[in-house]
């Protein structure tokens, strides 16, 4: 079982940080269309749609990826003090409650656009030229199935902790800053000051 977590972690991540190429491509987009407008004078009306959309497929496609790293955002004030199987508890009800109906219905709204974005060949309203917009819209049930596929990851991970105690292991990434050598260095100070 806990091979087949791993696995679809690993899935979420990979995506996640293929999809965070999208932020390269915008700055070279936006740095391009800056040099054409003042150096140029030739500004590209499209620009602006492709920037949002590029933003979008990158805020869209990371739901997964800060899935599996439980990067999301929560009130740490009073969960941080519970044990793991409160935590899984109240995470287990959660998922349930609100995470499976929000993205099923994500999912189900991002089909519809995205067929009838696909069957009239859409493009973007914003210029008179605008670029298509269906492969957006196509990203949207998209990264809502990778973001349900990994909810199901987690439900399970939490019924792991309900039963164990202790919370399965993830698959690890890079962290913006090493938390255990953080603490190992204050540890450390911390003791060279008291002796």
């Amino acid at each position: 079982m806990q091979k087949l977590l791993l696995s679809v972690d690993k899935l979420s991540t990979w995506l996640g940080q293929f999809s965070a190429y999208s932020i390269a491509l915008l700055t070279i987009v936006i740095c391009w269309e800056v040099g054409s407008r003042y150096l140029f004078n030739n500004p590209h009306d499209w620009v602006f749609d492709v920037t949002y959309m590029l933003y979008g497929v990158l805020f869209m496609m990371a739901g997964a990826y800060t899935l599996s790293k439980n990067g999301h955002v929560r009130g740490d004030v009073l969960y941080g003090f519970f044990t793991p199987r409160t935590q899984a508890i109240l995470d287990l009800a959660l998922y349930i409650i609100f995470f499976i109906p929000g993205i099923v219905a994500l999912v189900y709204a991002g089909v519809s656009f995205a067929s009838e974005s696909i069957a009239i060949n859409e493009h973007t309203t914003q210029t008179a030229n605008g670029p298509p917009i269906w492969p957006f819209k196509v990203i949207i049930p998209v990264a809502g199935a990778l973001l349900l596929l990994q909810g199901f990851v987690e439900i399970i991970r939490c019924v792991i902790c309900i039963k164990a105690g202790e919370w399965p292991t993830r698959e690890h990434d890079v962290e913006e800053v090493d938390v255990d050598k953080l603490k190992a260095m204050v540890t450390h100070d911390d003791e060279k000051k008291g002796a």
